[in-house]
């Protein structure tokens, strides 16, 4: 993607959505988010979007949103993201991650949007948990709507480091105040990256469906983080407190059933709907415990390079 294009952004003032104005800043942006207090704080960092203060559960303010735009591509980022939360209060993240969803997948078909990316999560895989459900469905519904016309992809994300929930801040808050680090449990792995990363998948993703159409779920050979062993390199004060509700010790990305869809593009994993006969695919599911593991240098970078 090199011409300028009006791009809207649901959850626009995140992690990731910030993330990927600033590595592309040549495009005009938009963006839909309702907190107002995030709007006006993202309103001095970002001074060149312009925002609207809107929930996507709101149909009749994302059309409007949508219409007075009419923006040649849709990043899909807002949604309830916790899990813990989410297994909490199920209604409200399915009214969030499903009736958003819908609201936005309607709104970019009705105003003929070129490109409409989601963003997913590796939760999504072999769902679980209420959060990983939603996601999972928010997934099958882009892929659904997807045609010639209006190209619907999606991205499927590991953990993004520093963004919204992130462990890490809070860790090295703990550690500046001689608190101990809550850990669920030594042996938790999560695949993580950056969100100069997510937004480079992100790209890639809008690129991908501009040249070859929608219809795919793109993902990335992220490496693994051992939790704990991270957690050392923050602090030595650490308590192992278990797991939460919908937590598991692993996360998987690209699930065994899901093998003879893959198609690999370099460190790129691209999940088709229809079968890939030839050897350039996965051979065993991609998950925290079968990818590569971060060293020690690669796990600082992580921590504090943000």
């Amino acid at each position: 993607m090199t011409a300028k294009k009006k791009i809207l952004i649901t959850g626009g003032t995140g992690t990731v959505a910030r993330a990927y104005i600033k590595k592309y800043p040549h495009n005009d942006y938009y963006s839909i988010s309702r907190g107002e207090k995030s709007v006006s704080k993202a309103r001095r960092d970002l001074p060149n979007v312009k925002f609207y203060i809107a929930s996507i559960t709101d149909s009749y303010a994302v059309e409007r949103i949508f219409s007075t735009v009419k923006p040649d591509i849709v990043i899909h980022t807002a949604a309830m993201k916790h899990v813990d939360i989410a297994e909490d209060n199920p209604t409200e993240c399915m009214t969030i991650n499903i009736i958003g969803t819908m609201n936005i997948v309607r709104s970019s078909i009705n105003n003929d949007v070129p490109i409409t990316v989601g963003i997913s999560t590796d939760k999504a895989c072999s769902p679980t948990n209420v959060y990983g459900m939603s996601k999972h469905l928010m997934e099958k519904i882009f892929l659904e709507h997807n045609t010639n016309k209006n190209r619907f992809s999606v991205c499927r994300f590991g953990n993004v480091a520093h963004s919204n929930g992130s462990v890490f801040p809070y860790w090295i808050e703990q550690a500046a105040n001689n608190k101990k680090l809550l850990l669920t449990d030594e042996k938790m792995n999560r695949l993580m990256f950056p969100p100069a990363a997510a937004a480079t998948l992100i790209n890639k993703t809008i690129n991908m469906t501009e040249e070859s159409g929608g219809g795919f779920v793109c993902s990335y050979k992220m490496k693994s983080m051992n939790m704990y062993e991270a957690a050392k390199i923050i602090s030595e004060n650490i308590e192992i407190v278990g797991l939460r509700p919908g937590e598991k010790l692993n996360e998987k990305l690209i699930s065994k059933k899901e093998l003879n869809y893959s198609y690999l593009e370099g460190e790129y994993i691209i999940l088709k709907q229809h079968e890939n006969k030839d050897s350039n695919r996965l051979l065993e599911e991609y998950s925290s415990a079968t990818a590569e593991m971060m060293t020690k240098e690669e796990m600082q970078e992580i921590i504090f390079g943000n």
